[in-house]
């Protein structure tokens, strides 16, 4: 009986086992998107390889990622992934950068915001403007890594106090995207080293956050929720957000949209390995379901019907005959067929 039970104890073990095979996020009719602090990456030289293994299982269409610290590396990993194409920005680096699908995302332009020296305190790492379609719908991307650190109280008298200079961030974004972005489907993520759910007196998103009408954390609830969902379990806090504007508050309502943390450690044998090799971050991930019609909608609503059928002498027939038929389209266009019966 023990020998039974230990088989079995053993066989349901390996059976509930899971690694990153069994790792997935992005489905074909869904954008994805996936904010990830990869702690300079590479920490060491399984790092690429496991890296590599995590993007291409995710299948996200964007991977905005941050602290990378080797970009050849990184460059070298995503070729490896069929489709797949890396943008930096080479003026100063900050170790930011997108990965994304090129068979899925049309990127229109990419750019820095707030690159002059007023802001460094406020953007130790200029945001990243990531301007794309997907599905010939809009997007507006903004790749950010605010100032980490800090005791937890917001002084706005002192300059260089981190959570200071953290909420000085949030209120230019807001104020960059009210200006600029005012109509358009905006999505802000990164590692903004700040909690959302901290006292108001000490919260450096209150201004976002206090917008309802065009501003939502959409991981508001993982914030809200139990310690063990959460981006950052070292401290344990939860620290990488993902911010929409009141454009996307439909397509994220639908039931198939959604936003979690990628507890990555759970198909690596547990946090220990997880860190010691990849990183200190969780990835978090937005799935949203867009109202932009499919590729293959897209084709169907395209294709023409046949209005009517004529012979070579311009009697209508009811149907195609053998020989040759003059076929009418709905939009005015006409073709000539031979049909053999």
């Amino acid at each position: 009986m023990n020998k039974l039970i230990l088989i079995f104890f053993l066989f349901t073990h390996v059976l509930n086992a899971q690694t990153l095979d069994d790792l997935e996020f992005g489905t074909d009719t869904t954008l994805d998107i996936v904010s990830w602090n990869i702690e300079w990456f590479p920490k060491n030289s399984s790092t690429s390889n496991y890296v590599e293994e995590i993007l291409r299982n995710l299948n996200a269409d964007i991977y905005a990622l941050q602290e990378i610290d080797d970009t050849v590396l990184l460059k070298q990993v995503v070729s490896n992934i069929s489709g797949y194409e890396t943008y930096f920005k080479s003026s100063y680096y900050g170790g930011l950068a997108y990965v994304y699908n090129s068979n899925t995302i049309s990127v229109n332009d990419q750019y820095e915001i707030y690159t002059s020296q007023q802001y460094w305190n406020a953007f130790p790492r200029s945001p990243q403007v990531l301007d794309c379609n997907f599905l010939g719908k809009n997007y507006i991307l903004i790749n950010n890594h605010f100032k980490c650190c800090g005791d937890g109280f917001l002084n706005i008298n002192i300059f260089n106090d981190e959570e200071n200079r953290r909420k000085q961030a949030a209120n230019y974004l807001k104020q960059y995207v009210d200006s600029n972005f005012s109509f358009k489907n905006v999505i802000i993520l990164g590692d903004l080293n700040d909690n959302l759910v901290d006292p108001n007196v000490h919260n450096v998103f209150i201004n976002i956050i206090n917008d309802t009408l065009n501003y939502l954390f959409a991981d508001i609830n993982i914030a809200q929720s139990t310690s063990s969902n959460w981006s950052y379990p070292s401290w344990p806090s939860h620290l990488d957000h993902i911010l929409i504007t009141n454009e996307l508050f439909q397509d994220f309502s639908h039931p198939t949209s959604r936003v979690e943390v990628i507890k990555l450690d759970e198909y690596m044998s547990g946090w220990n390995n997880y860190e010691n090799n990849v990183s200190d971050h969780r990835p978090i991930g937005l799935k949203l379901k867009t109202d932009a019609l499919t590729f293959s909608d897209k084709l169907k609503q395209h294709e023409k019907k046949i209005v009517k059928i004529f012979d070579i002498f311009g009697l209508e027939r009811i149907k195609k005959k053998p020989g040759i038929n003059i076929i009418l389209f709905d939009d005015g266009s006409y073709k000539k067929e031979f049909y053999i019966k």
